[in-house]
């Protein structure tokens, strides 16, 4: 064992001293502290340290691992409060948010996230409100409190996959039908046949027959003459066919009340209320947003905030709703790319120079004697050689006589660039590896005096690549790829001692698609240079096998290769809009976003103006179709009026748990009676106090011309299925005295889609 000189053994034993002193020095709170972060215990540990604090309120070390713990706790009650929120725990994400209150009272998160709690349990509150409003089949009201969440959260999931459940459980012919739904008053079927008849008349008695008030503007012409024949529509659809054919317009007062006033420009501003709503783009511009709306809404008034993104939209409902539908199907987050790149340079240089090197001269004179000698002033002069001296005339070569030349070089490079670039759909990416080479520039000046001025300019030299995605709706990239190589070959020297520089340079351009993760190569850039040079005996060295003895030849060969590899990777497509963001009624020219006049389908119209004078015959509004079928002797009628036809509607799509709305309707004078029958293993009744349904049936009795809904409920095992609900055993009730009892057929459809247990 080596032992230590006294004076380092002093030394070192002073250091372990102090070392000892200072960790004795150390406030134990620390050490607890750190071994409580250790073992994922931070809130024991912030305490831990708070109190050490509170004690030692000068401690500089304990105020530096206070806070550091401080901001670690933050953090992490942040994410927890992030991850709460998204799940829908606002409970759980309140306390949570207490718990950052107490931490630290100023967090710069602490108001956005109090803010998006209240809001997120606001939301989804109505959320829950829309959904009982779409199994109640009232789908206006549903869709107007979804896109109320998606004003103020436009990617908020589960809204958007409420809004698609909406769409989907719309009619078909809710798109030129206007899509929206009135009051029951204004929903009950009705028959017009009037010829000549003044309007006054006409409303007076649709007013008498569906308990439906309509006032009057003072410049509305109540003795225009009307010629209508409506079978089998409801109110609103009469209403509205009847109010385009005047030029006439409506407002509705309350839930059995309707404004009538002139559809002129006047008259709407009188009357027409209007909506102001700020909307804010997530991904959109507002200018191109701007002229959108004026194009294709021709929205009355539209303010826009560059500095917010966002715009201001004041117009009428029925546009507001058509202007918020035409900027959700363009609010859409662009198409993202990953291009992974790699570039090799193959290089190879190869050198073989092989043979007898000769001396070039032969020198003839006195040894030992220089060709030249100088004068001391800068000249040089021969020596000369006397005659007399001939006889120590030696000749001579310089040393070494010969020379060998056996020399042979090969040289492989591979130089490798792999940059990773994300570029945004239709965006330029540029990659540049390399150096700036100085060139410079002088420039003399003779007037008066001569002055010479130096500039520098830089010359960039290496690698340049610079691509352009376009990411297709099926995930194939288009790429726009420009690549230039350069190198330094050579440095030229120009007047006045400038520097300038020989570059070599090679350079593609061009345009491919791939797909998804499909790599494509790029090679055959090559520069092949192939060199050969010979010196020494001048005629021998050319000679064919011999020439190496009385020379030296040298072969130089270098090859190069530019190859690029680029793969696309799709990181976001573009997400297209719901399909009832894709195809909207926008209304007609003068009237955008208003109701369309289109009736449904089984509506039959025809409508005329008429100029004579009142006709006496004008029929009664409302009638059966027993009664049309006796006036007019129209088969159809008669066969309608042997028929009743109860209409089926389900909801299309429930989650496990959730309740399946089913909605019979009856058109027939009598009560119609029947079973609804599902699949006992995966729905149940639903209803409150109503008795189990037997084996899957249940009884159920619809009254003439009404409804009745029988709620059923999701069972998990019907996750992820589709189910058929059926009505069986129909027959007819009680009905009209003396009318025979007609047939019943069903129609409509009972499939339910239940969704995967999430």
């Amino acid at each position: 064992m080596k032992l230590l000189p006294d004076k380092t053994f002093v030394l070192a034993a002073a250091a372990l001293a102090l070392t000892l002193v200072l960790a004795g020095c150390a406030d134990p709170a620390l050490r607890q502290a750190e071994d409580l972060t250790r073992s994922n215990q931070l809130p024991q540990a912030v305490q831990v340290l708070d109190d050490a604090v509170h004690k030692h309120p000068d401690d500089h070390e304990l105020v530096v691992a206070q806070a550091r713990v401080h901001d670690q706790l933050a953090g992490r009650l942040v994410l927890q409060i992030d991850g709460l929120r998204q799940i829908g725990h606002w409970d759980e994400a309140n306390q949570a948010l207490a718990q950052l209150r107490a931490l630290d009272p100023k967090n710069a998160r602490l108001p956005q996230l109090e803010a998006d709690i209240a809001r997120g349990a606001a939301q989804a509150q109505r959320l829950e409100l829309a959904r009982r409003a779409l199994q109640q089949g009232q789908l206006d009201r549903a869709d107007a409190i979804t896109r109320e969440v998606l004003a103020e959260t436009p990617q908020h999931p589960a809204a958007r996959a409420l809004l698609a459940q909406i769409a989907q459980a719309r009619p078909l012919d809710a798109l030129t039908a206007g899509g929206t739904e009135m009051a029951p008053a204004f929903q009950k079927p009705v028959t017009l046949e009037f010829r000549d008849a003044p309007l006054r008349q006409v409303f007076e008695a649709l007013a008498r027959s569906s308990s439906v008030n309509f006032v009057f503007d003072r410049d509305v012409r109540g003795d225009a003459k009307v010629t209508v024949f409506l079978r089998n529509v409801s109110l609103d659809e009469a209403m509205r066919v009847i109010l385009s054919t005047q030029g006439l317009d409506r407002q509705l007062l309350n839930d059995t009340t309707v404004l009538i006033y002139p559809n002129t420009q006047a008259k709407e501003r009188e009357h027409q209320e209007l909506v102001t709503r700020t909307i804010y783009l997530t991904n959109a511009d507002a200018k191109q947003v701007q002229t959108l709306l004026r194009t294709i809404a021709k929205v009355r008034d539209v303010h826009v905030d560059d500095r917010l993104n966002m715009i201001v939209v004041r117009d009428t409902p029925e546009v507001m709703r058509l202007a918020e539908k035409l900027i959700a199907s363009v609010d859409l987050p662009e198409p993202e790319v990953m291009l992974d790149v790699q570039i090799l340079e193959l290089s190879t240089d190869k050198l073989d120079s092989l043979g007898l090197q000769w001396p070039s001269q032969v020198s003839y004179g006195l040894p030992g004697t220089a060709n030249s000698a100088g004068t001391g002033t800068g000249v040089t002069t021969p020596t000369t050689a006397l005659l007399s001296q001939r006889g120590q005339f030696r000749a001579s070569i310089a040393n070494p006589a010969v020379v060998a030349t056996l020399t042979g070089t090969d040289g492989d490079a591979n130089l490798l660039a792999n940059p990773k670039i994300r570029v945004r759909n239709k965006e330029k990416a540029k990659v540049q590896i390399g150096e700036k080479v100085p060139v410079f520039t002088t420039t003399t000046n003779f007037n008066g005096s001569t002055s010479v001025a130096a500039s520098v300019s830089y010359l960039d030299v290496g690698l340049k690549l610079e691509v352009e995605p376009v990411v297709q709706l099926d995930n194939d990239v288009s790429i726009k790829i420009n690549l230039e190589v350069s190198s330094l070959l050579n440095q030229v020297t120009g007047p006045g001692g400038t520097t300038a520089y020989q570059t070599g340079q090679r350079q593609t351009t061009t345009t491919l698609r791939l797909a998804d993760g499909e790599t494509q190569v790029l090679a055959g850039l090559i520069n092949d240079e192939d060199r050969s040079s010979a010196t020494g005996v001048p005629g021998l060295q050319n000679m064919p096998v011999l020439g190496r003895l009385f020379g030296t030849r040298t072969d130089t060969r270098n090859k190069s290769e530019i190859v690029m590899l680029i793969t696309p990777h799709v990181l976001r497509n573009l997400a297209l809009p719901d399909a009832a963001n894709a195809r909207l009624a926008s209304g007609t020219d003068a009237s955008p976003g208003a109701f369309s006049v289109m009736l449904k389908s089984r509506g039959n119209v025809g409508v005329g103006m008429g100029s004579g004078p009142v006709s006496a015959a004008a029929r009664v509004p409302v009638q059966t179709a027993a009664q049309r079928a006796s006036m007019d002797g129209n088969a159809d009628a008669a066969a309608e009026a042997q028929r009743a036809t109860l209409t089926l509607e389900v909801t299309p799509q429930v989650d496990p748990g959730g309740n399946v709305a089913v909605t019979l309707r009856n058109n027939s004078a009598f009560t119609l009676a029947g079973n609804v029958e599902f699949d006992a293993a995966r729905l149940e009744s639903a209803e409150a106090g109503a008795a189990k349904a037997s084996g899957g049936s249940l009884a159920v009795e619809v009254p003439a011309q009404g409804s009745r809904v029988v709620m059923l409920r999701a069972l998990p095992a019907a996750a992820g299925q589709s189910l058929n609900i059926g009505v069986g055993g129909l027959h007819v009730g009680d009905g009209p005295a003396g009318v025979a009892p007609p047939e019943v057929q069903l129609d409509g459809s009972g499939l339910v889609q239940v969704g995967a247990v999430k």
